[in-house]
């Protein structure tokens, strides 16, 4: 089955779920062909992800006049569906106090909608439920085929009214979302009707770039925390904590693996606090070097304020590593006692108090919870089990 997947920005260091699920499904015999809107600017340092991108297609690389040639020579020949889509973008705009922008999405479903047919896809599939969830609704009236989306969060669940999260959902053959926290949020802004069309189906991991764990290091506590450097992910509470920790805990050393537009901001953070030989920034790493980091830790610490169900837990657990985590989202679908420890979104001291309880852990039973965290990532998270499962929802098959 020939099949599209519509992304706003595609590859992404931070979004490597997306390729790892069109991989699976490649595997599986499916053919998928990437479509973004447009490339990331910031540069790529995993292979997979450069070569990924020569597979893309990117509709702005267009330019403004050949896309809006593409778009109203596409609306011209179909005078009905054109006016049920426009009526609908300027439905969403409004909702957004963006009409313009929504007309512009208009114009890029009508391209889509070109593209599908030249390409003779047989479904559409957006991840993210903000402009490519909009996009996919709109080329699908344009005449596209059905299309699905993924929805991750924090973003969709930030603002569904103006992001017309349930016009989507009403419009969609399905919708997905990564964790049953998600499909509750869906739930919440769906019509009734339309809450048997909400499925879960999970981010993955995969499972054969995990052999046998590292053993865990000794000393420390070493943690590692990997993601982007904004606010979301709550860093300056993660720098806090260190600081009040680390008078009890005077071999606590964190890696901080990422980049964004916080790090100046916590690297001003840790030199006002002293930290600059406890806190280590590693910026961006590939998959090798986030595995690697990873072996060197004791535990990954996330202190986010807001998620979907984080990738990088999966990937940590997957190494053997026990998690600290928030109490938000998803993040207790996947940590559990048994695979690590989960304390208030915000709160440095409870944070602080986690790393303390990490230090104060026997390094056998450190040992066990690694090996507890790993059994529950491979089992709940093999990406060809959730690719697997998603064919089965765009097959119109029931789930198992």
């Amino acid at each position: 089955m020939k099949i599209a997947y519509l992304v706003n920005t595609h590859p992404r260091g931070s979004t490597t779920f997306i390729r790892r699920e069109i991989q699976a499904l490649e595997r599986m015999g499916w053919q998928v062909h990437r479509i973004a809107m447009r490339a990331d600017e910031a540069p790529l340092v995993d292979p997979a992800d450069i070569a990924e991108r020569e597979r893309t297609e990117y509709v702005l690389s267009l330019g403004g006049w050949a896309l809006l040639k593409s778009a109203v020579g596409w609306m011209i020949h179909r005078p009905r569906r054109s006016f049920m889509a426009l009526r609908l973008a300027l439905a969403c705009g409004s909702r957004a106090n963006a009409r313009i922008l929504h007309l512009i999405y208009l114009l890029e479903a009508a391209h889509l909608a070109r593209r599908c047919r030249d390409l003779d896809i047989k479904h559409l599939h957006a991840h993210f439920g903000t402009n490519p969830a909009t996009v996919a609704m709109l080329a699908s009236l344009l005449g596209a085929p059905g299309f699905s989306f993924t929805t991750h969060g924090p973003e969709e669940f930030d603002a569904p009214l103006a992001l017309s999260l349930p016009a989507k959902i009403a419009h969609a053959e399905f919708a997905v979302a990564v964790s049953s926290f998600g499909r509750s949020q869906l739930c919440r802004w769906a019509n009734l009707s339309d809450w048997p069309r909400i499925h879960v189906v999970p981010c993955g991991i995969e499972p054969w770039r995990f052999p046998e764990p590292a053993a865990l290091p000794a000393g420390g506590p070493h943690l590692v925390a990997i993601g982007r450097l904004a606010e979301q992910k709550g860093f300056p509470v993660l720098i806090e904590a260190v600081a009040q920790a680390l008078p009890a805990l005077p071999g606590l050393r964190l890696t901080l693996v990422g980049d964004g537009p916080l790090r100046r901001a916590l690297e001003a953070q840790v030199h006002r606090l002293g930290l600059e030989g406890t806190v280590t920034f590693a910026g961006w790493q590939d998959e090798a070097g986030v595995r690697t980091a990873l072996g060197a830790a004791q535990a990954l610490v996330l202190p986010s304020f807001a998620e979907g169900l984080p990738v990088v837990a999966m990937e940590a657990m997957a190494a053997g590593r026990p998690v600290i985590g928030t109490m938000i989202a998803g993040l207790p679908e996947l940590v559990t006692p048994e695979t690590g420890w989960l304390v208030p979104a915000g709160d440095a001291r409870s944070l602080a108090g986690a790393m303390a309880a990490l230090a104060a852990t026997p390094s056998d039973r450190l040992a066990e919870m690694g090996r507890a965290a790993r059994r529950r990532a491979l089992d709940r998270h093999d990406i060809d089990r959730a690719a697997a499962r998603l064919a089965a929802l765009i097959q119109g098959l029931p789930e198992e």
